[in-house]
Parts: structure tokens; sequence; C-alpha cells
């Protein structure tokens, strides 16, 4: 009986506690809500100005173009209105971009789509190239935008003329009808990714190849840039519907953020004549982008701020009848509620009445509810911190069965004790070490996850690598890999130390190695490595091949790195090399050469026979080890595209210039004048013979190590000194742009991935340009 009394306390306790809060929040209207209001407001536009183009309400700032009137507030938010269509329609200043929509923060234009059409045999019959542009203030594209791609054998890829090429595009693949999946846009049939764009934009659509192998359901492919929320994907009946295009643009605006010139609110306030927030019951609103400003009429008000008396008070009394308990009373930007006679309100809550009895028989009242609810609160808190604490301790559990904790014990448990080393180091331990995984501990990120650095409670400094996804599938794959990892140990490759399975992603725990990537150390990234002498770049690379090596023959089950690069090379303390990073490792068992994997791997290091074949072998790591080394001799990156065409891909560009003799041409100047001649040509020698299209006629990872031993024993006569002083510091180019990261390539026929291996190597197919573009 008692607790039902609490009960009924209790509800009409934080009754009260509603009514309390409700008279300071129910007025209070968001950015949203202050849209619409300037639409009714008593003033709209500026006297004597056309309110309406056709369907469109023009609000002030902007105006209707009309001849000898001044209808917006200049130029720039000039709307010209085309009456010669029925209905009529509105243009923004720049004359070809319809105006469909008018808000307090953005506005809505009409779509362009851009799209290729081939027939059954791979003929281009249609297409069209899109290119958009907003001129100057006050437009930006809103980052409600997204880059749409629509097919299933397409690319597209966004040009911005001050900016080259965007670092972002999206591509479309599938091989049947049962790939493309409907209201998705994740690769199957349609993609969609979020792209930063200001003022221009060029938007080209490629074919990898000419819809021919799709053409009984896709013959068509679409891209556009345009509001996310607009556009659902409908699988099937989008691919094949012949008014795609129609459809989409009537449906899909694009969605632009505009402001008032490009101060901010208090930089523009400083200026009263061009202060646009003319009404004292305004305030101003930074632009979404940090760019100019906006203005709000006040809580309370509503109408046009733009105006000097363009926000008027809200009868907060006829639209909220039910908010105060007896008589409402409007004033200037608010209300206030009365008793009637026989009643009073407390000074806490002028909207509840109370009859005027014994006064303190209510206050007894109140007083009691208060600490039963009290009471009640305090048993409910704490019983939903024993069942949240349960429910954690259930879901950790799931997560370490899912990520295969069980299949670990066992084997751990069928070995007897062979991987005891395989710590399993908890959740809770790993948040503290990275101080709940903040920011500031990141040491880099990929396409497989982020490396944070974190701090063991004995003081060990570790690497924890926190991956993106788990494929349920792989499971116990990468209980085997885990396994196989941790019983590596060789002083050249980072060591695992253990692993979390209980979360919903597993954590892996590797040795920290302070001394940064050689990548950073080669190129000099912003001035963080310090020079590397030949003698030191040998040394380097005879550890890391002999690393490389250990892997694929001396653990047991062969490992294949897949990406090996100077980024995952790092070095200690003493400059000493240790191989990183094996998340797009695999394993391989003793009685097979080669597997059939997704391509994966690293522009510029990629094998080309691998990206051909599929066929993963260890010469797949013996050709990124080539260049590498070529890396390690230049100075170059694999790939730059702001080289000439000729020298943009570095293995091609490297093994041209050894069959032309202009070797010391392409040899950073420095170690020209470190090494010996015949030093730096079986070097070269030893490049060429890793970077063979034929794997089969490249050399074992131990036959490189053995080279690279060799050369390190040739005695110092440097060439500069032999040959006299040839100056060929100008004959090297540093260009500093960072790789893409891993891309993975479904390959369901994989003799018809590459046509031409020649082509590959020379740079021209390559996995951020597909094969054909348009002009």
């Amino acid at each position: 009986m008692h607790f039902f009394i609490l009960l009924l306390c209790l509800q009409q306790f934080c009754w009260g506690l509603k009514a309390v809060d409700s008279s300071s929040t129910t007025f209070e209207y968001d950015i949203m809500d202050a849209n619409h209001t300037i639409l009714n407001a008593e003033t709209i536009t500026m006297p004597g100005c056309p309110k309406k183009c056709g369907n469109l309400t023009v609000p002030y700032p902007f105006g209707i173009k009309s001849e000898g009137l001044s209808c917006s507030k200049d130029s720039l938010f000039d709307i010209t209105c085309n009456n010669s269509t029925n209905p009529p329609k509105a243009f923004i200043n720049t004359g070809n971009l319809e105006v469909l929509d008018i808000s307090n923060s953005e506005l809505r234009i009409s779509n362009l789509l851009s799209y290729k059409c081939y027939d059954t045999f791979g003929k281009r019959t249609e297409r069209q190239s899109v290119y958009f542009g907003l001129g100057k203030n006050p437009y930006l594209f809103s980052k409600a935008n997204v880059l749409t791609v629509v097919g299933c054998d397409d690319f597209a890829r966004i040009y911005n003329s001050p900016e080259g090429y965007l670092p972002k595009g999206c591509t479309t693949t599938c091989q049947n009808i049962s790939e493309v999946t409907e209201n998705e846009c994740s690769g199957g049939g349609c993609c969609q990714v979020s792209i930063n764009i200001k003022r221009y934009y060029k938007l080209f659509l490629s074919s990898y190849y000419n819809h021919a192998n799709v053409s009984s359901f896709s013959r068509c492919g679409y891209a556009f840039f345009g509001e996310r929320s607009r556009f659902t994907f409908k699988g099937l009946s989008d691919l094949k519907n012949p008014d795609f295009f129609n459809t989409t643009t009537a449906s899909v605006p694009i969605v632009l953020d505009w402001a008032i010139g490009k101060n901010s609110c208090t930089e523009a306030y400083q200026d009263s004549n061009s202060y646009a927030c003319k009404d004292p019951n305004s305030y101003c609103i930074n632009g979404t982008q940090s760019v100019g400003y906006r203005c709000n009429c006040k809580d309370g008000y509503e109408g046009n701020p733009y105006f000097s008396a363009g926000c008027k008070d809200i009868n907060e009394c006829e639209r909220q009848t039910d908010d105060c308990q007896h008589d409402c009373n409007n004033t200037q930007g608010g209300y206030d509620c009365s008793c009637r006679s026989g009643y009073y309100s407390t000074d806490s809550d002028s909207k509840i009445c109370i009859a005027k009895t014994s006064k303190s028989q209510p206050i007894k009242y109140i007083l009691g509810m208060g600490f039963g609810c009290l009471s009640i609160i305090i048993a409910m808190n704490w019983l939903y911190c024993i069942m949240r604490r349960k429910k954690n301790t259930q879901l950790r559990e799931k997560f370490f069965h899912q990520n295969g904790g069980l299949l670990l014990r066992q084997q751990s448990a069928t070995e007897g004790g062979a991987i005891e080393s395989t710590k399993h180091f908890t959740y809770e331990e790993l948040k503290k070490a990275t101080n709940n995984y903040s920011s500031d501990r990141i040491l880099g990120q990929g396409g497989y996850g982020i490396v944070y650095k974190g701090i063991l409670p004995d003081q060990r400094v570790v690497a924890i690598k926190k991956s993106r996804v788990m494929d349920q599938n792989q499971v116990g794959q990468f209980i085997n890999e885990v396994r196989i990892l941790t019983q590596v140990i060789h002083r050249n490759v980072v060591k695992l130390l253990g692993c979390c399975l209980e979360c919903e992603v597993p954590l892996l725990v590797y040795e920290f190695v302070p001394n940064g990537t050689l990548f950073h150390h080669v190129h000099n990234i912003d001035g963080v490595g310090s020079w590397l002498s030949l003698e030191n770049r040998l040394r380097i690379a005879a550890e890391s091949s002999g690393a490389l090596a250990y892997l694929h023959s001396a653990v047991s089950i062969p490992i294949i790195h897949r990406d090996v690069k100077l980024a995952n090379i790092l070095l200690d303390n003493n400059n000493v090399a240790k191989i990183s990073d094996f998340g797009a490792s695999r394993l391989i068992p003793m009685d097979q050469t080669e597997v059939t994997t997704l391509v994966q791997g690293t522009l510029g290091y990629l094998d080309p026979e691998y990206f051909h074949t599929g066929q993963l072998t260890e010469k797949s790591d013996v050709y990124s080890f080539g260049v590498v080394l070529a890396e390690l001799l230049t100075g170059r990156q694999p790939i730059c595209m702001a080289n000439p065409q000729e020298e943009r891909n570095l293995a091609t560009y490297f093994v041209t210039s050894l069959k032309e003799n202009r070797l010391l041409q392409i040899i950073e100047p420095r170690l020209v004048k470190e090494g010996t001649f015949d030093q730096l040509q079986k070097a070269a020698q030893l490049v060429k013979r890793c970077l063979n299209l034929n794997g089969d006629e490249r050399p074992t990872m131990k036959e490189v190590t053995m080279e690279i031993e060799s050369l390190r024993k040739y005695t110092k006569h440097p060439w500069a000194n032999e040959h006299g002083n040839e100056d060929t510091t100008s004959l090297i180019g540093h260009t500093k742009i960072q790789h893409s990261d891993l891309y993975e390539i479904q390959l369901s026929s994989y003799h018809n991935v590459v046509q031409d291996s020649e082509q590959y190597s020379s740079g021209t197919i390559s996995l951020l340009h597909p094969p054909t573009s348009p002009r």
C-alpha cells in the first residue's frame, strides 16, 4: 500500500517539475522553426516589390529583380523571375540555377546529372558531364549534399578548379543482379560519399568495361551531387529506369548555405550602417560554414529580422491556451500566468494555482511528496546501475564469443600453453591506457583501423590498433593470425603483445616503436626525418628484407605481408627497422604456393601480376620491396601526379632509366657521392629483378637479403671522386604527397581486370584513375 502511495507522490511531484520546466522551454524556437517564421511575417519584401515568382515566396534580403526597384539587400541576393514559363521559374543571380526553395539558412536549386550510356557491345551512345559554379558570395555548397553514383560498372570523381582532383571518389560494381542492394548505397549498384566543396565543381563519370558485362540490366551510369535525404536507391528498378535522369533531376535538389557578407557577427556589428540585423528584437547567427552571418528574431518574436520593425511579438496566450492553469497575460517577448480569486501561486511556479486553505497543510504535503519521490528516485537509480553493469558484462561476453575468444582458449589448451604469450587485455584496461581513445593519442590511421599510443599500468608504452570492422566469416582466420603473429619473434618485426576481444571490434596490442616511419625519414615529411646515409639505407633494407624472408619461410605457416611500403617500416631509437601493419596479411598453408584473394595494396607498390590474376604469392612482397629499394635509392615517391607523364610511376621510370643508362640521373645526389658506381649499379640491377613483371623471374626474399648484405661490404670510393664533381642535385625532384590507403577490388573474373599489364606498369592504369575518363 505504501509503495503505491509513493508512486502516486512521484507522479504528482514529477508532474509539477514538468510544469516548471515547460515554462522555460515551451517558447524557445530552434533554428528550423526560425526558417519558416520569416515566411509568415507581415512584411516579407521591400515596399512595392513582388512577393512571389510562380509558387516560390522570395523573402528579403532576397528580392525579385524589378526594373526601377531595389528589392534585395544587394545584387548578390537578386532573384530573376522568368515569366515565359508556366508557372514562372526563379533563378539566382548567376542566371542559370533554378531556385526551388528559400529558407532562413538554406536555398535549394535544381540539379543536373552526369551520365554515360552504352549499347550491348560497350559502345558509348550518350554522355553528359557536369560543371557547377556558384560565383561569389553569398552561396556555399551545404554539407547536406553528397556525391552519389548509380550503375554497375562506374567510377565518378570531382574536380575543383582551385584545388585539383579531390581525394575522394565513388565507385559501383556488380557482376550480377543479386549483388544489387536496394535502399543501400555501399557499392552494389549505388554508392554515396560526403565531399567538402565550396563553390565550384566538375563531375566526371567513367566506366571500367563500358557496361559490356552488365548491359542486360544496367545500360547507363549516373553521377550527381545533391541532398542526401532526398534520394533513396530503388535497386534494380533504378538501374533499368529509362527516365532515371529526369525523375532524379526533379526530385533531388542541391542545397546551398547562404549568409550575408564575409564577416562574423562580432565583426559585422562594428559597422552599424551595413549591419543587416535591423530589428532591436533580432539577434545574429554566424554562418554555417564560418563564412558571413544571418539574422533571427528573438524568442517570443517572429517575422523578418532584416527590417527595422520586422520582428513582431507572438501572442503565446492564443497559441498555448492550456499552458497556464488559470489566466494567461501576454507580454512583449513572453507571457505571464495569474491565478483567479481564491487561489495563489508559489514563487517557484507561477503556472500552478493552489486553493487558499491552511498554508501549513500544502507545505507538509509538498515536503512529504518530495522526500517520498527522492527515496524512489534513489532506489530506481541503484537498480538501474546494477542492471546496466549486468548488461555490460553480458555484452562483453557476447563480443568475446563473437570475436573468437573461445576458439583462442581452445587452441591455447590444445597446444599445451604454447601460446601463453597471447595476453588478453580487458577493455577497461586499454580504454584507460589510451585516455578513453583520446585524439591526441592517435599515432596513425588507415583503411584497416586507427593506432593509438597507450601507457599500461606497469608504465610500458604500447601501440593499440583499433580495427574499423570485423568480418564474422573470418573469425577463425583472425584468431589463427593472432596465434601465429604472437609466436613471430624477430628483432625486425613489430611484436604482437596481445589482444582484447570483449569489445565490438578486436583490439590488437603491439610493442611501441618511437622513431616514426621510414617514409617520413626518406621523404623528410614536415621536416621530421633526418638524412639517412647510403650505409644506413642498405642496413635498413637488409633488416627489412630479412624480416620478410623470415615471415615467408621460417614461421610455421608462411605469412605474406601484402602491403610492404616505407610507411609500414618503423624505426626505433637506434634506427633499427621493424616491419609493421599486418592488417592486409594472409597466411599461406604449407601445401599451397599461392592463394586467390581480393586485390589489396597501396598504389605504386602493388604487384601488377597479382593485380592482373588475383593470385597472391610471396613474390608479390618481392615486387613491393623492389619499389621500396627504388625509393631508398632515388628519394622519389612511388606515385607522383605532379611529375611528367613518363616519371609518375617510379617503378616504370626506374626500369626505363636503367635500360637507357640514365641511372645516375635518378639516384639521390648525396647517395651518388657516398657509394661506388659498381655498388649502385648492382643495387639498381637488384631493383630491376624485383620489379620484373613475371613473378617467377623475381628473386626470393632470402636472395634479396643476401645481395643487399653483399652490397654493404663494398669498399667506399665515392663516385664523385672517381668521375669528377658532377653536379646532380638538379636531377632530383621532391614532391611530398602521402599515398592513398588500401583499396579493395572484387575480382570475379581475374583475366579481365587489366587488359595489358604493361599499361599498369607504365602508370596509365591505377586504382585511383579508371581506364577511361571524360575530357
